[in-house]
């Protein structure tokens, strides 16, 4: 298993080790004792499963009062995966990084508690599948416009498909008094 640290403290590229044959392919997607050494939590609370069409972006979407960790991968299809640092006081505040997350490369991207998630799908569809350590609360979450020029995220995606709630979502100093301090 490869690691790579991103421009963002914490957020990681996870490369797992894929044993290739003429059937196909195995890999473990998770597994505890492993991911612990790398410093990530192994205490995932509930997985989650979306199936998007093409030019869909989901997010940006986080949790206050219960922040999740996240552990992402892409079962078919690809997309551009972000994270964007919503920790008040941290020296990346409002930063942004992304990695490409497909079916083809098997790639997953850890992200602790304290960012923003989204995806853009650039394939025709994306399944995505993730891992949170804490459970979804509707109350506790905060979605923070896509499209933000503040975080000036470059999406691979000129003409989005949204949710109604990230179409009219704010920007991320309009929510700033709900965040926490690093």
């Amino acid at each position: 298993m490869n690691v790579q640290q991103t421009k963002l403290p914490g957020v990681l590229i996870i490369e797992p080790e894929i044993f290739p044959d003429h059937r196909g392919f195995f890999l473990e997607s998770y597994h505890a004792s492993r991911y612990q050494k790398l410093g990530l939590p192994n205490n995932f609370v509930q997985d989650n499963h979306s199936l998007s069409c093409r030019n869909t972006i989901r997010g940006l979407h986080a949790q206050i009062q219960k922040p999740q960790a996240k552990l992402i991968r892409v079962v078919e299809g690809e997309i551009f995966d972000v994270a964007v640092d919503i920790r008040l006081g941290s020296p990346t505040f409002s930063q942004w990084t992304a990695v490409v997350l497909s079916e083809v490369n098997k790639l997953q991207l850890y992200i602790p508690a304290g960012f923003a998630h989204g995806f853009a799908v650039t394939s025709c569809s994306a399944q995505v599948e993730y891992k949170c350590t804490e459970y979804y609360d509707s109350k506790n979450q905060v979605n923070i416009l896509w499209s933000d020029t503040a975080i000036g995220i470059n999406w691979p995606i000129d003409a989005p498909i949204l949710s109604d709630k990230d179409s009219c979502a704010p920007v991320l100093k309009e929510i700033q008094d709900k965040l926490t301090h690093f």
